[in-house]
């Protein structure tokens, strides 16, 4: 009997409509994502990694209209913004969606004749986002004063006859699948909050619109004068990607092991998929880990306050380690996180710069002047990693980095405290102090080796950096300090002078 192979680990984030220019809460998606994937990867796992960007529904037909240009086109030139992004952030994908691809539309299709069971038409009469390109209930629009607070747009009321996915058949199972941890939220205050708005039952959901309202998506298999929502053509995605329904090796990702998502689309992701997932007869996703928003001092961005935060301009400016390191530690990977341009700073040149580049400087160049580059032998320097991989089995990146940041300050500890060059001034004449001087600086670049590891899902560049400085065992000097100070949003304490301006 042949040994039941290992499934392969894959990890999904959410597709963003193409009709805007990227932001942060895409960036931290496919930060997150590539963070995980990196450290599976460095565990001998094969890991699968998706993006994609969502390109049907009217929003994307509108700005298309405005353009002069039809749908297709307009997606065309949009989605490589999204991608710029993600190469940009690191992101080691595998596979990119449009739901405009062919084999996605063809597969849409399929899906829903899977849930035609589950499938009847009716008349909506509701509330509607055209922002979310989504519907919301009485209640949701009371409690938010008629507007949407995320578009601030006044939602409209909408009445026509569309198909309807009876999700509500399917209430008891999901409760149970979330409950019995088939299907984890992460963190559980949101695994909490999402059981609350579903105490009293999942509502149906219509998954079609009439071409009239609808003009730009998958046509209805059956029903040409209906368009598939948005919703179900999307959420399809993670599935359509690896090959469902017609190549079998999707069958060796699925389930996916983690979804990343952002807490605005918690609803979706746990009500309407695991009903679409379970009408095709087909398992949940393992893990829905969901991060929260990034405010910017304390205000949540908006374009209209003009204090929208564009990753592309952090990453220019301070490079694509930077970007990951602040967004992985200072932003809590499970809940709401604040930036500014003065903490980004501040934590670039007191911690990248002081804590980690002047350490790997300082004992680079000791090793040099003192040991002519040669990184002796030395008493074990192996450090006890476990909270770090729990943070991580946990989906907690940020305490992981405060693990190895724990590390990083007590190396540069450790070296004033024992102060190598103190030691330097007897070694000339001292073979028991010259033969010390060799095990502490070697105890010190096997310490840095050790944190160039753990850095490797995080600040790939700088640990592959620390492994080219220290690896070969003789220590070749960087041409650059890993983080030379960078003073645009505060005073150069060196100088007297005031901040330059941006």
């Amino acid at each position: 009997m042949e040994p039941e192979q290992t499934k392969k680990l894959y990890i999904t984030t959410a597709i963003p409509y193409v009709n805007g220019t990227p932001h942060i809460g895409n960036a931290l998606d496919y930060l997150l994502a590539d963070i995980w994937t990196r450290y599976q990867q460095q565990n001998s796992q094969e890991v699968r990694f998706q993006v994609g960007t969502d390109e049907h529904g009217n929003k994307i037909a509108a700005k298309a209209a405005e353009a002069g240009i039809d749908a297709k086109a307009y997606a065309d030139r949009m989605y490589v913004n999204f991608e710029a992004l993600m190469k940009k952030i690191g992101a080691q994908y595998t596979d990119f969606v449009r739901t405009t691809d062919p084999h996605h539309e063809r597969a849409v299709q399929y899906i829903w004749q899977q849930l035609k069971p589950y499938i009847y038409k009716g008349s909506y009469s509701g509330w509607y986002c055209v922002g979310h390109e989504a519907f919301f209930t009485d209640k949701e629009v009371q409690e938010t004063g008629g507007i949407c607070p995320d578009h601030q747009t006044p939602y409209q009321q909408v009445s026509e006859d569309n198909y309807f996915f009876k999700t509500s058949a399917f209430t008891d199972k999901i409760k149970a699948a979330i409950a019995d941890g088939t299907m984890q939220i992460v963190p559980e205050f949101r695994k909490n909050e999402f059981l609350e708005l579903i105490k009293d039952g999942l509502p149906d959901v219509s998954v079609s619109r009439p071409k009239k309202s609808l003009t730009w998506g998958v046509p209805v298999p059956d029903d040409p004068e209906q368009i598939m929502y948005v919703w179900i053509d999307a959420l399809a995605n993670y599935i359509t990607v690896i090959g469902y329904p017609d190549n079998p090796e999707w069958k060796e990702y699925w389930p996916a092991d983690v979804q990343v998502i952002g807490k605005d689309i918690l609803r979706f992701h746990a009500g309407i998929w695991p009903a679409m997932l379970m009408g095709c007869g087909l398992a949940l996703p393992k893990k829905l880990m969901v991060h929260g928003f990034v405010n910017v001092g304390g205000a949540k961005m908006s374009k209209t306050v003009g204090n929208v935060v564009d990753p592309n301009e952090i990453i220019d400016n301070y490079g694509v380690d930077a970007f990951r390191y602040f967004f992985a530690r200072h932003i809590p990977t499970q809940d709401d996180g604040d930036f500014t341009w003065e903490k980004f700073e501040s934590a670039y040149n007191t911690e990248l710069g002081n804590d980690l580049g002047n350490l790997v400087q300082r004992v680079a160049s000791m090793l040099t002047r003192y040991e002519a580059g040669v990184i002796g032998d030395a008493s074990q320097s192996e450090h006890d990693m476990g909270a770090y991989h729990e943070a991580i089995d946990r989906l907690e990146f940020n305490r992981a980095l405060d693990e190895v940041w724990l590390m990083v300050r007590s190396l540069n500890q450790y070296i004033d405290n024992v102060k190598p060059w103190e030691i330097a001034k007897l070694a000339d004449k001292n073979a028991d102090e010259k033969e010390h001087l060799s095990e502490v600086l070697a105890y010190a670049a096997l310490a840095i080796l050790q944190i160039g590891d753990l850095l490797v899902p995080f600040l790939p560049t700088t640990a592959a950096a620390i492994h080219d400085i220290f690896g070969s065992g003789v220590v070749k000097m960087p041409a650059n300090m890993l983080f030379p100070k960078i003073y645009r949003y505060s005073a150069d304490p060196r100088s007297a002078a005031p901040a330059p301006g941006k």
